[in-house]
């Protein structure tokens, strides 16, 4: 990540540097997760928990040991709730009790590159159990174009990364929602104002 690609990186110093954290950004590339973990260096890597979908990682048993015990996902199982297990969002939950930062792309799959989605509402139930939690949100450009969707070749290219103001659990759902979904709008228009000035 640091080698090949080029990083622009605006608003670093809104980031804060310790857990408990919930870093939330947009999704468009297998790199994104490995970008938002360079953030906060190599000491921290072994804090810093990306989340993923347990279904797409676990289908090969290496990639699964990789993901898990080298980069340190939480693999999220969508099946949970209805196989009567404990909620999806539970591994979550126990990061940030441990203090951890957490990695999250409230937007689901990933989307077409460099195109911002709204946020589903998943996060509203992890904001409501962690009141206490600063919520991070980051725009992030360039990766689609990187390693877009489907792609296995890497393409250099200078990346940005727009870390927003930190936000908290409002206390209602849709003040919450409009909220986030504001500054992560207000973090891709910087980022579109920023390529149209170049």
């Amino acid at each position: 990540m640091l080698f090949v690609l080029g990083f622009n990186i605006r608003g670093y110093e809104r980031l804060p540097k310790h857990g408990p954290l919930l870093v939330v950004a947009n999704h468009n590339s297998h790199l994104d997760a490995l970008a938002l973990m360079t953030l906060f260096g190599l000491r921290r890597l072994k804090h810093v928990r990306p989340v993923a979908a347990a279904d797409y990682f676990m289908r090969n048993s290496v990639v699964a040991w990789f993901s898990t015990k080298i980069i340190g996902i939480i693999p999220l199982n969508r099946d949970a709730k209805r196989d009567g297990k404990q909620h999806p969002l539970q591994p979550i939950s126990d990061a940030l009790d441990a203090n951890q930062i957490v990695i999250l792309f409230p937007e689901g799959s990933r989307g077409e590159p460099e195109q911002l989605e709204e946020f589903k509402t998943g996060i509203v139930h992890i904001a409501k159990r962690h009141t206490d939690v600063d919520i991070v949100p980051i725009f992030m450009h360039g990766f689609g174009k990187s390693l877009p969707r489907g792609e296995a070749l890497l393409v250099p290219f200078i990346c940005d990364l727009y870390i927003g103001e930190s936000m908290s659990w409002t206390g209602q759902r849709d003040t919450f929602m409009n909220s986030l979904n504001e500054r992560m709008q207000s973090l891709s228009d910087q980022a579109a104002h920023h390529r149209d000035a170049w």
